[in-house]
């Protein structure tokens, strides 16, 4: 299993990005896949995740901003960020269990496999 995350940089306040996770080894229509994000001296936290089946969530933090989808065919996750903050500045993480349709949990816990990260910086 590998996942390998780009998409990342530095914006400004308001902009937008879209986040890639690259998957081989596995499929993504099968699995559970999610977006993590850890900031400088804070714990890692989910933001959001997609079940086999296509159901999403989302922390309230990132609701209306954010969108997660998939692309069954080339295999890749994404994270699509609009109206982007201060507070969205970290390191981004996607997160899978290859085979596991459900998420049951935005846990760290949970995913046991993870890509190298992408830092996203936002600026104002």
């Amino acid at each position: 299993v590998q996942l390998v995350e780009s998409g990342g940089g530095s914006v400004q306040v308001g902009g937008s990005l879209r986040l890639s996770c690259a998957a081989s080894g596995f499929s993504v229509r099968y699995s559970c896949l999610a977006w993590f994000r850890q900031a400088p001296g804070q714990e890692r936290e989910g933001v959001a995740t997609m079940s086999a089946y296509g159901n999403t969530k989302y922390i309230d933090s990132v609701k209306g901003r954010f969108t997660i989808s998939k692309d069954n065919p080339k295999n890749t996750l994404y994270l699509q960020m609009n109206s982007l903050k201060p507070e969205d500045t970290a390191m981004y993480y996607c997160a899978t269990n290859p085979g596991q349709y459900a998420c049951d949990t935005f846990s760290r816990a949970g995913f046991g496999d993870w890509g190298q990260g992408t830092q996203v910086t936002v600026s104002s």
